[in-house]
């Protein structure tokens, strides 16, 4: 299958790993470029010698392409950014944020860049910068837009002219042969992927997603201060009852500050400086670090909390990353052969 994704990139399939803390490691990323896919490294939840650590041990597993993700919000986030430059990481994966300085370094060492956005407005502005774009629709795990990607892809896809990788309710080849149809030209996969068998996820979480359907998320922001989809039991109802919650994220964003090599102190000064705003967001953002790392790590959704995308419902089984591009690739073709009898007159 060729798209202009697949060229642009150099990836026989056009199917990416969304960057989900804790679960896109290594492994997984090397994993679905194995597979002919793109993994993305995500690098937020760590500090500037993990994520060098990494991406050396992403290239000890695979010489194919793969990314890496910078949310530009995030604590961190630059130092990060500087370390994927100076790796020269084929592809960086820019959120949150503008993004045209990184590009810049990253086009200068002959690196593609991808910007993630949920909003034509968002998309234009990244245009400007990027090789293509991630667009996350309503149905997404954690940070999807407000708008479902039946009409948020081809809006998108209308309003800019490179091209676009479509996110969010995507779990197999009618999937991907209908963002094709919107007019994307590939589709990223964080859920589908969570819920293989090469996954780092605990069994637990993925044991207990086979049995959830589509309705078993909620859309909310008072979990970590930004609209946000996750599974709904027992952890993230007591989540959002307990809503932005000070004295807990100031324990916990120690925590943080030590898991990613950086002096608390100097992250507390710089995160009070930035305005309440900002601390009242990064507050509830601790407190959703800790949450996601006790259910990925942990297995436990009573304490914890796990992100989840509405197609869930459609997931019935744990593969290996192989396994499951290949169907996705197969099924694909079958849905292309169908929709052309369809078309018969």
């Amino acid at each position: 299958m060729k798209t202009r994704i697949t060229e642009t990139f150099g990836i026989r399939h056009p199917i990416f790993l969304s960057g989900m803390s804790w679960i896109s490691v290594p492994e997984m990323v090397a994993a679905v470029s194995n597979a002919g896919g793109m993994g993305i490294l995500a690098t937020g939840v760590l500090g500037v010698t993990q994520t060098r650590e990494a991406v050396r041990r992403i290239r000890e597993l695979t010489d194919k392409p793969f990314a890496a993700n910078v949310t530009l919000y995030f604590p961190g986030a630059k130092e990060n950014a500087r370390v994927l430059l100076d790796e020269k990481v084929p592809v960086i994966n820019i959120s949150m944020g503008k993004g045209d300085k990184i590009a810049e370094e990253v086009h200068g060492y002959g690196g593609k860049v991808i910007g993630t956005v949920v909003n034509e407005k968002h998309a234009k502005a990244a245009e400007a910068w990027a090789d293509a774009l991630l667009v996350t629709g309503h149905e997404a795990a954690a940070h999807g837009g407000d708008v479902t990607s039946l009409v948020l892809v081809p809006a998108i896809v209308d309003t800019v002219k490179i091209p676009v990788i479509a996110a969010g309710g995507f779990a197999d080849g009618r999937g991907l042969a209908a963002a094709l149809a919107l007019g994307a030209e590939g589709v990223a996969m964080g859920t589908r992927l969570m819920m293989t068998s090469d996954s780092p996820i605990h069994q637990a979480c993925k044991e207990l997603a086979l049995d959830k359907g589509i309705d078993d998320t909620v859309y909310t922001t008072r979990f970590d201060g930004q609209p946000c989809r996750i599974l709904v039991s027992k952890g993230s109802k007591t989540a959002m009852r307990r809503g932005l919650d000070l004295p807990r994220a100031l324990v916990n964003s120690r925590q943080i500050a030590r898991m990613m090599g950086m002096p608390w102190a100097k992250m507390a000064v710089g995160v009070t400086a930035s305005g309440w705003k900002n601390v009242r967001q990064l507050s509830f953002l601790a407190n959703a670090f800790k949450a996601f790392q006790v259910s990925t790590l942990d297995g436990d959704v009573d304490k914890g909390v796990l992100p989840l995308g509405q197609v869930v419902g459609l997931v019935h089984d744990l593969p290996t990353v192989a396994e499951v591009l290949e169907r996705i690739v197969a099924e694909a073709d079958v849905a292309r052969a169908r929709l052309d009898g369809a078309f018969l007159k």
